[in-house]
C-alpha cells in the first residue's frame, strides 16, 4: 500500500496467517477512511471473517501490521447471533446488554434503523431482517468512527437486502463514519460500496466494484454466469472505469455499458 493518508481510520498491511498448517491470509491488506464503504467479498472459506478479526485486533497476524487510529470507536455487527428462546429478553433489554445505556440513545438508534416499534418485542420473535437491524442499531450505540459489518444481510430476503444496504449507505452519509463490510456476493454490495476487495486467501483483485466485476480473476473465481448477472446494474454512459475507479474516456459515439449504482438510476461517474 501507499503511504498512509492522514484520515485513515483502520489499515491492515501485508497480513499473513495460517491455521493448522493451512494458509488463510497471504499478504492481505485493506484501508478504510471516513465516509467510505470498503467491501470484502469472496467465497466461503476465503478468509473474510479472519481478516476482520485481524483488523479488530482479535487475532494477531504472523506477519504484517495493523493500524487503528488512536481512540478509534468501532461498532461491530457479527455475522449471526443465536439467543436462547427460553431467555425472556425484549429488544430494549437486549440493547442494554454489555453496559449501561441511556434510554434516549436506544430510542435514537432504533429510530435510525427504522425499528422503533420493536422496542418491547421479544428478541426471539423478530424476523431475520429485523434481527440484523437490531444488531446494526446496537453497533451504532457506540457512536462509531467505523462500522465493521460481517455478512450484514445474513438471513434477509432479497427485498430486505436491498433496503438494508441502502440503510447502511444513508447511515454512513449521515454520520460520516467509515464502513468495512464483509459479503460473499458482489451483486449485493454493488450499489453501495466505494471499493471492493475480492479475497480468496490472497487479494485476487480490488478497486471500483464495476471494474472488479469485469476482472478476469473475479470471473475465474465466481464464474462467468455470476459476473453476467451483474448486468442488472448496467447503464449506458460515455466513459469506462479503470480498476481503481478512475474514469477512462471513450471515443465519441462509442458509449459503454457498465455497472452502475443499484436503485439510484444513475451512472458511476
Amino acid at each position: 500500500m501507499s503511504e498512509r493518508d492522514a484520515d485513515v481510520l483502520l489499515e491492515v498491511r501485508d497480513a499473513h496467517l495460517s491455521f493448522a498448517g493451512r494458509e488463510v491470509l497471504n499478504g492481505v491488506g485493506l484501508s478504510v477512511s471516513p465516509g467510505r464503504i470498503v467491501s470484502v467479498i469472496g467465497p466461503n472459506g476465503a478468509g473474510k471473517t479472519t481478516l476482520i478479526r485481524v483488523a479488530l485486533g482479535l487475532v494477531v497476524p504472523e506477519k504484517g501490521s495493523v493500524y487503528r487510529r488512536k481512540n478509534l470507536r468501532i461498532g461491530y455487527m457479527p455475522q449471526r447471533l443465536e439467543i436462547d428462546r427460553s431467555l425472556p429478553l425484549t429488544v430494549r433489554r437486549f440493547m442494554m446488554l454489555g453496559g449501561a445505556r441511556e434510554e434516549e440513545d436506544i430510542r435514537r438508534v432504533l429510530g435510525e434503523t427504522r425499528i422503533a416499534e420493536l422496542a418491547d418485542k421479544p428478541v426471539q420473535d423478530v424476523s431475520g431482517g429485523e434481527m440484523q437491524r437490531i444488531l446494526l442499531a446496537r453497533a451504532l450505540l457506540r457512536n462509531p468512527d467505523i462500522l465493521v459489518l460481517d455478512e450484514p444481510a445474513q438471513g434477509v430476503d432479497v427485498t430486505g437486502q436491498s433496503e438494508l444496504y441502502g440503510l447502511i449507505e444513508r447511515i454512513k452519509d449521515r454520520r460520516g463514519c467509515g464502513v468495512l463490510l464483509v459479503s460473499h456476493d458482489l451483486h449485493l454490495v454493488m450499489g453501495a460500496t466505494d471499493e471492493v476487495i475480492c479475497l480468496n486467501g490472497h487479494i485476487c483483485c480490488e478497486g471500483h466494484p464495476e471494474a472488479v466485476s469485469r476482472h478476469p480473476e473475479y470471473i475465474a473465481l465466481f464464474g462467468p454466469k455470476v459476473a453476467d448477472n451483474l448486468a442488472v446494474y448496467h447503464h449506458d454512459h460515455d466513459h469506462a472505469h479503470g480498476l481503481h475507479g478512475e474514469v477512462v474516456a471513450l471515443e465519441p459515439g462509442k458509449g459503454s455499458t457498465g455497472a452502475g449504482n443499484a436503485g439510484k438510476g444513475e451512472g458511476n461517474g
